[in-house]
């Protein structure tokens, strides 16, 4: 995530930013050390750090934290890193694509449910296939910062009936408290990327009984398909087991009736209370 170091910086080879994986790093201090901050880290917990970069949180997170396991995706990044905290024994590089590990593979099976605190720096691309899956382990999470372009996440805090509201909204809406904390200019990064970004906390709520995670996901995913279509036309049009689940609940209208949703409803227009309400009827 960044570039801020406590030795010299020629000890270092400093990467460049590489455009293919979205790479802009922090260069401001003072917003790591807010990130950092916001995470409310005690001495003993453990730090899944998600895109360390050229290690701004990195060594921040270890000043405070009992352990910090880092995925890095990028070799070149992965090698300075290693020899950048290789005195810390606290910190972990792992080189990996978040998307492709269990987050139990690198923090281990004992790992505490509920015990982890995430930092991480998702470039655009990437950000909502790594929320779905900091989504799909929550339990293991206490506490998620995350920097976001500053339209996901305004995407995130969007209000039913607007046209910001997606899916995202709804998945982090069901499974997080999410708070946007403060926004970081472009001015941060090095290099300076073209948008603004923000920061938003995220608390895990307490998950659901087994499958209905699933459910949600699945129909939230059907309704916001072709968003300029109403819910009741994306449900008629979905595919495989979600078409199953909505024929076995008397087909879309009737499953949007019995939920007491309007007919002409866009998926855009319901609460979170109503995609549970869903969810639970074709349950």
């Amino acid at each position: 995530m960044g570039n801020q170091k406590h030795h010299h910086d020629g000890q270092y080879r400093r990467p460049y930013a590489k455009k293919s994986l979205g790479q802009n790093f922090l260069a401001d201090p003072s917003y790591s050390q807010k990130i950092v901050s916001a995470l409310g880290i005690l001495g003993e917990d453990t730090v899944l750090e998600i895109g360390p970069g050229r290690g701004a949180l990195t060594g921040l997170l270890a000043e405070r934290a009992g352990r910090v396991v880092a995925v890095e995706i990028d070799r070149d990044l992965v090698s300075v890193l290693r020899d950048q905290f290789r005195d810390l024994p606290s910190v972990e590089i792992i080189e990996a694509d978040f998307l492709d590990i269990l987050p139990t593979e690198v923090l281990g099976d004992q790992v505490v449910p509920g015990s982890i605190k995430v930092a991480a720096n998702l470039p655009y691309y990437i950000s909502t296939a790594i929320l779905r899956k900091l989504f799909d382990h929550r339990h293991l999470f206490s506490r998620i910062v995350v920097m976001l372009q500053k339209e996901v996440a305004l995407r995130l805090a969007a209000q039913p009936g607007t046209s910001d509201r997606g899916f995202l909204t709804v998945l982090v809406e069901h499974g997080f408290d999410s708070e946007v904390l403060f926004d970081v200019p472009a001015g941060a990064f090095r290099p300076v990327p073209k948008v603004e970004s923000a920061v938003v906390s995220l608390t895990p709520k307490s998950s659901q009984p087994a499958g209905f995670d699933e459910l949600l996901v699945e129909l939230a995913s059907a309704g916001f398909r072709q968003k300029r279509k109403t819910l009741r036309n994306n449900l008629r049009s979905a595919t495989g087991r979600t078409a199953r689940l909505i024929e076995s609940a008397g087909g879309a209208e009737a499953l949007i009736g019995a939920c007491g949703i309007e007919p002409n409803a866009r998926a855009e227009d319901l609460s979170c209370d109503q995609w549970r309400a869903l969810a639970r009827e074709v349950s």
